[in-house]
């Protein structure tokens, strides 16, 4: 008597489940009132704290796959498209930081960060890092005023598809 196939079990989201945050981020940010120029949940200076944040938050996430390159350099050729697409996050936001070769030296505040010994290990951390960081970016929509809200929404899917690249991408 032949036994039933175990079951998967999918450590990150699943491709319809990114496709319908999509969506919703694409819907919920094509629901402004119109006026760009304003806010729509705070101040200037609240649209201004969101966006220096957006810039930070980014370029902690670079330090994240800087020191996973230096501790595990034959994941280059993976991480470098994706390092990239977080520089440019980072640069859309008003960072100052635009490293442009992940497989230059990294920095040093990038060697302070402990890197999980293998590199799926390594790959797992970067994906949780880029899951938290776009579930809490789509959660910040709500208060922002319009294009930043859109461009947040756009960084945020983009963080998920990451997440799913990195966790789906081995298998």
């Amino acid at each position: 008597m032949p036994f039933p196939p175990p079951p998967h079990t999918f450590l990150g989201p699943r491709r319809r489940s990114l496709l319908v945050s999509a969506a919703g981020a694409a819907l919920l940010v094509g629901c402004s009132t119109g006026d760009d120029s304003g806010t729509t949940g705070g101040s200037e200076s609240a649209a201004e704290h969101a966006r220096a944040r957006a810039a930070a938050d980014s370029e902690t996430l670079l330090q994240h796959y800087d020191a996973v390159l230096a501790a595990h350099p034959t994941l280059a050729e993976r991480l470098d498209p994706l390092r990239a697409e977080v520089v440019r996050h980072a640069t859309a936001f008003g960072g100052s930081r635009s490293t442009p070769s992940a497989t230059a030296t990294a920095s040093p505040s990038a060697s302070a960060t402990a890197v999980p010994a293998t590199p799926s290990d390594a790959l797992s951390g970067l994906a949780a890092a880029e899951r938290g960081l776009a579930d809490r970016r789509a959660k910040a929509l709500l208060d922002l005023p319009g294009e930043l809200a859109r461009l947040l929404a756009s960084v945020a899917a983009a963080g998920a598809a990451h997440a799913y690249l990195l966790t789906e991408g081995a298998k």
